[in-house]
């Protein structure tokens, strides 16, 4: 009996021991619960109570759900936190981005989304990346990134790498925010001081009279024609009724 529990043990040891290997190559995996000794009997479960340290994922989901929590009623936030300039810094949130695409020459158009349901695509465009950057009408430092300070246009999303339903939003995002008075809209400048606004020339100077009308008929050849006294009668004939009146 006594021999049959010391291979049991020893059995229990190597076991434990592979395992902890195995963890040890693949970190993140959550280990086995430790047995207690007084099941075994055995002094070498003690040495697995040291080393299974219980991981509790829970705790990323809910600093991850926080995070989002936090920054979803105000968006603009996350540009001035530590976390946006540690990952960023000054740079805009596309400034890194590559879009992943067979061959040198890049597509003439991005993806139409990044996140189809619960399917997301293997290298997400620059929004979709980061669950923090959120496109609202009053985020305007974000929004800014997207429009060229020259132009005053968005940025094409070939240059920026953003998909289409993101760049849609974008834009109603830009319109919406200059309609607010969030962002400047920028009119072209025309000069008008080379124009003349006096009444000389013939633009702007007084209506010729209109002609005179005369009792000669339009056309030089009308009075010529002498019509058919059939035809003249047959469409009399027809009109009888509007005639009389």
């Amino acid at each position: 009996m006594a021999a049959s529990m010391r291979s049991i043990g020893r059995l229990f040891c190597r076991t434990n021991l592979l395992h902890q290997s195995l963890q040890a190559v693949r970190p993140g995996h959550v280990t086995l619960p430790a047995i207690r000794s007084h099941q075994v009997g055995t002094p070498c479960m003690q040495l697995n109570r040291q080393f299974c340290t219980p991981v509790s994922p829970e705790k990323d989901v809910a600093d991850t759900l926080d995070a989002l929590s936090r920054y979803k009623d105000r968006p603009w936030e996350y540009l001035e936190s530590e976390e946006y300039i540690e990952r960023y810094g000054t740079r805009p949130v596309w400034s890194d981005y590559r879009r992943n695409h067979k061959g040198g020459v890049p597509p003439q158009k991005t993806r139409k989304t990044c996140i189809r349901g619960d399917k997301i695509c293997g290298n997400p465009c620059p929004i979709c990346r980061d669950p923090n950057v959120i496109i609202h009408y009053q985020n305007v430092k974000l929004l800014q990134q997207f429009v060229s300070p020259y132009t005053g246009l968005v940025l094409d999303p070939t240059r920026t790498g953003v998909c289409m339903k993101q760049q849609k939003r974008l834009n109603q995002a830009v319109e919406t925010a200059r309609d607010h008075g969030l962002m400047p809209l920028q009119v072209p400048h025309v000069d008008f001081s080379g124009q003349d606004y006096s009444n000389s020339h013939a633009a702007v100077g007084n209506t010729p009279p209109a002609p005179v009308k005369t009792s000669e008929p339009w056309y030089y050849w009308y009075g010529t024609l002498n019509p058919d006294d059939r035809e003249v009668a047959r469409v009399k004939k027809i009109y009888k009724d509007y005639l009389k009146k």
